[in-house]
């Protein structure tokens, strides 16, 4: 399995997840359709399935058109979101193949929308896996609560997404590392997790290169909003629980100006 950014908009990233034995693709999230099937041009592969992660416009946008451009591609979305050019809504649990060896699972994580998925795929043995968070778990962060509670997002990043294996790599929907970073020092000043991160964050920035992908191992050691779990981060934040924590850092980091 590889797996290729694709810039899009202003800080967008869509992805490209190559089947290496059959040159198969599934995009993720293709809001600009021509700038995607150019990069997939350009690595020789074609491209079979997208997945959608959310129904909003920078995410969902470039579906219509990419089923102009590719007849017969199938669009995949959550059940109840709503997902604009969907042909195959999908529920939490439901899997997806992609060429010989790569397998997605449809895990239902939402929040930042009632029907947000998050696709965890694996390939090979010996293949670290990957998972497409969309704009649930950002790296250091995670997304706005627009539709639903900080039950949900409990849920969503502390059960569901930090779960999965550790070395699973992390690919989100948007480039807001360094800015999530300096916000997470800001929560947990003396995380030096959080401090080597942001150094190397701006650095690749500056050198302009992503941040993407990190892992469930590196979100548990620098993410404030997936270690809400953590009875050491619920007493610096003046919480109990860790749905309060979540909902409390969730409200700072909406007011924080950085």
């Amino acid at each position: 399995m590889k797996i290729h950014h694709v810039a899009c908009l202003e800080d967008n990233y869509s992805y490209l997840i190559v089947d290496e034995s059959t040159k198969e693709a599934a995009v993720v999230d293709p809001v600009e359709p021509e700038k995607v099937l150019k990069a997939a041009q350009e690595h020789g592969v074609d491209v079979k399935l997208v997945l959608t992660t959310h129904h909003h416009w920078d995410h969902s946008g470039g579906n219509e058109k990419i089923k102009q451009l590719v007849p017969g591609i199938k669009v995949y979305g959550g059940s109840i979101d709503n997902v604009k050019g969907c042909t195959d809504k999908v529920e939490n649990g439901d899997k997806i193949s992609l060429g010989a060896d790569v397998h997605i699972l449809c895990l239902h994580t939402p929040c930042h929308t009632k029907g947000h998925i998050s696709y965890y795929v694996t390939s090979k043995e010996g293949e670290d896996p990957a998972v497409f968070t969309g704009d649930t778990l950002f790296i250091a962060g995670c997304g706005k609560f627009f539709e639903g509670t900080a039950e949900q997002m409990h849920q969503s990043l502390c059960v569901t997404l930090a779960s999965l294996p550790k070395p699973t790599q992390v690919y989100c929907g948007h480039e807001y590392t360094v800015k999530n970073l300096q916000f997470a020092q800001t929560v947990e000043p003396d995380n030096a997790k959080i401090k080597q991160k942001l150094s190397w964050a701006q650095q690749q920035r500056e050198a302009g290169l992503p941040t993407v992908p990190s892992t469930i191992e590196e979100e548990m050691e620098t993410n404030p909003f997936i270690r809400a779990d953590l009875p050491e981060l619920q007493e610096r934040v003046g919480c109990k629980t860790a749905v309060e924590a979540l909902r409390e850092i969730r409200q700072r980091k909406d007011n924080w100006r950085g």
